[in-house]
């Protein structure tokens, strides 16, 4: 999976980032301990990984936010 951009998040409903949030966790998950095993060949895909949860929350709470 691609880093993901601003717009194809802004355009996706709650439910969907939940799942996104969901699918990337696992996804870190098996990149870490491929990672541990020596079997990660990108290990830049971690850190794409970890900022693409950061990016789905951030846009979340500002929805959330503009909602109240």
């Amino acid at each position: 999976m691609a880093e993901m951009k601003i717009a194809d998040i802004r355009a996706m409903s709650p439910d969907q980032m939940d799942d996104a949030i969901v699918n990337l966790k696992k996804e870190r998950f098996n990149l870490r301990f491929q990672r541990a095993t020596g079997q990660l060949e990108n290990t830049a895909r971690l850190r794409e990984a970890r900022r693409d949860i950061a990016r789905i929350k951030t846009i979340a709470a500002q929805q959330r936010a503009k909602t109240k």
